[in-house]
Parts: structure tokens; C-alpha cells; sequence
């Protein structure tokens, strides 16, 4: 099968309109920790609540590999749009909580089959078909915070509710195009035993996936919470933090971009090979001279892996994509759910500038697991 183009831009358009209020956490958070009265430590609990339903990610994998589950890309924008939107608004940490579980969950929904149909349109550019969808989601994570500044400048952290017709317009478009779709890789019948037999394959690799993915994307994972946090501590304004944290985005479209590309052309190990060095580089000069020039090529190399390891992980052969995917999805942001809560207990004793020390030696320590996974035959 041939690359599709219109079709995986179409997903990777699903991708974008539905994470551009995912990434409206960050940019908001320094006016949420004021308004609601929180210390740093509930602040990360914040984004850990968004997070916990991608723990029941195989088990809205079954559940896809049942179903016809372009609904849940058709849906979820609107339903993730309407809880940020939502957000904005309540003056109270535990509806808070409330509001981003259901965000989470309509995340987890959105996630489990979109890099499945992206897969199916690719053909044989599995990792070009993944950059274009990782490009959607880093695009929405550039012009989120943006947006997110205009709108706060002129209407104030509740004027956030005024972008929830974006979501609302986007699933209307998404049943319009996709109403007529039907999965290539639904499962006719999805058993215990093949669920048994599946994770008996995968359970090596993803092991050492789930090492690497603690150890290396934790800069990912803080950076995306704590940067215009981290940028305002350095004196820069709400609005400035969230205009530079969506350069920091931007670069990171490059590199979503390129990534799966290039690991296309010089396999997925050598591409985390040199993605990891870059990461270790570029976060320790941003860290010692706190220069902008540094954060652009930090956010590049930051988010160059995630297609990366999308690709690599749909490249193992089966007959159940969707529910592999999920596998990986709660894996992913299971531990980073568990990463920025302690992050963000490092943060409150120490600083952080010290947290995000930690992450440099953490990214380095990862290069152990690209080196296993290189040898595993999937």
C-alpha cells in the first residue's frame, strides 16, 4: 500500500484540533496554582489526574479492536475541548481534578486507535506517517500555549472557554470525512488467549520501551508541564513564558517532524542514539546560561523521539495493532503520570533548576536501554 497523504494528514489534523486543548495545562498553570491556592507538589497531582486513565489503556485497546473506533477520534476533540474549556472557570482543586480525569480519559480514547489508522495510511513509511502525526500534536502543543496568551491578555485565565468551538467545529468536520471509514485492522475475534499469546511476544521489548521512556523523556514530561513555570520564576511574564514555551513547541515540530523520518532511513535505534546525546547536550547549556538560543534546538531533539518510538513500536508484526498500541500508550503515559509527581515533590524541596539537573544524568543512563533494544528481533 502506498502513502496516503490525505488521509494521514487528515488524522494528524484529528491530532492537532484535539491537543490543542491538551496543552493548555501548562501555559495556564501559573494562574491555576494562584487561583486555586496550590503548592507545586498538588499542582503536578494536576497533570498526574490527567494522565491516570491512560493506565486503562489495554483495556480500551480490547475494546477498539472490537469496535469501530474512528468514534472515538470523531468524538474526543469536543469532549476534551469542553473539560478545558471548563476548567477555566471552577475555583476549585478537586472539581479541578474532576474536569482534567475527563480530559484525561477522552485523551486516552483519542490515542489508543488514531497511530493505528496512521500506520494503515502509511503503507510502507510507517515512520513518515508517524512524524506527520506527531507533527499535529506538537503543532497543537506551539499554538496552544499562543493562543492561550492572546486569549488570557484580553479576557483573563476564564476567557480560556472561548476556544472550545474548535473542538466542538473539529468533530463535526472529522464525522464528515471519516463517517464512511472502515478499520482494516479491526479484529473479527480478540480472545484471552490472544491477548496471552500477544504479551508473551512483546514483553521483552517493551520492558526495556518502558526503561527507556522513564529515563529519557523525563525532560520531556517536565519541561512540557514546568517551563513557563520555570520561565516566570525567571522573571518573564505569564505571556512571555507561554510565547516562549511555544517556540520551545515549535522546534519540537521540527523535530517531530524529522524524526521518524530519519529513523526510516538509518533504523530506530541509531535514531534514539543520536536524539538522546542531543537531549543531554542542549538541556545542559539551557540549564547553565537559561539563554533562549538554547531552548530551540533543546525542544527539537526533545521531540524527536516520540515518533521515534511510535514507529518503532508499530513495527512489530501482529494482527492486533490497536491493541499493541494501547500497550504502548499506557506504558507512556502511565510513567509519565509517575515521573511528574515526583518531579514535581523534587521541585517543591529543591528547585527547579536542581529537578531538572536530575533529568540531564537520568536522559544519559537511557542510552543503556537503546543499546538492548538494538538487539531484540520484533
Amino acid at each position: 500500500m502506498q502513502f496516503n497523504k490525505s488521509k494521514v494528514i487528515l488524522i494528524s489534523f484529528a491530532h492537532f484540533t484535539h491537543d490543542i486543548f491538551s496543552s493548555l495545562l501548562a501555559p495556564i498553570l501559573p494562574l491555576l496554582i494562584d487561583k486555586l491556592g496550590i503548592s507545586l507538589t498538588q499542582a503536578s497531582l494536576l497533570d498526574i489526574i490527567r494522565k491516570a486513565p491512560s493506565l486503562f489503556n489495554p483495556f480500551l485497546g480490547i475494546i477498539a479492536e472490537k469496535t469501530n473506533a474512528k468514534y472515538f477520534v470523531i468524538l474526543t476533540p469536543s469532549i476534551t475541548a469542553i473539560s478545558m474549556g471548563l476548567l477555566s472557570l471552577t475555583s476549585s482543586f478537586y472539581i479541578a481534578l474532576f474536569l482534567l480525569f475527563i480530559a484525561g480519559l477522552s485523551a486516552a480514547f483519542f490515542h489508543i486507535p488514531s497511530p493505528t489508522m496512521i500506520k494503515e495510511f502509511s503503507g510502507n513509511e510507517s515512520g513518515k506517517g508517524m512524524s506527520y502525526f506527531m507533527v499535529g500534536g506538537e503543532s497543537a502543543r506551539t499554538i496552544g500555549p499562543i493562543l492561550a496568551a492572546g486569549v488570557i491578555s484580553i479576557w483573563g485565565l476564564e476567557g480560556i472557554w472561548k476556544l472550545t468551538p474548535i473542538g466542538i467545529l473539529s468533530s463535526i468536520f472529522l464525522y464528515y470525512k471519516l463517517k464512511d471509514y472502515t478499520p482494516k485492522y479491526k479484529a473479527k475475534k480478540f480472545e484471552t488467549k490472544d491477548i496471552k499469546a500477544t504479551l508473551k511476544k512483546v514483553k521483552k521489548f517493551f520492558i526495556f520501551i518502558a526503561f527507556y521512556i522513564f529515563l529519557n523523556n523525563t525532560p520531556k514530561y517536565t519541561l512540557s508541564l514546568f517551563l513557563p513555570l520555570f520561565l516566570t520564576k525567571k522573571g518573564l511574564s505569564v505571556e512571555m513564558a507561554s510565547i516562549y514555551f511555544g517556540i520551545f513547541q515549535a522546534f519540537g515540530i521540527l523535530g517531530a517532524f524529522y524524526g521518524g523520518r530519519i529513523s526510516d532511513k538509518i533504523g530506530r535505534s541509531n535514531a534514539l542514539y543520536i536524539t538522546t546525546i542531543g537531549i543531554a547536550i542542549f538541556l545542559t547549556l539551557f540549564l547553565w546560561q537559561s539563554n533562549i538560543i538554547f531552548l530551540a534546538p533543546l525542544g527539537f531533539f526533545v521531540f524527536t523521539t516520540s515518533p521515534i518510538i511510535l514507529a518503532y513500536v508499530h513495527d512489530i508484526k501482529t494482527d492486533t495493532p490497536t491493541f499493541i498500541n494501547s500497550i504502548y500508550m499506557a506504558i507512556n503515559f502511565g510513567i509519565s503520570s509517575i515521573t511528574i509527581y515526583f518531579a514535581g515533590i523534587i521541585a517543591q524541596k529543591f528547585g527547579l533548576n536542581k529537578m531538572f539537573e536530575i533529568t540531564i544524568l537520568l536522559t544519559i543512563m537511557s542510552l543503556f536501554f537503546v543499546y538492548n533494544l538494538k538487539k531484540i528481533k520484533i
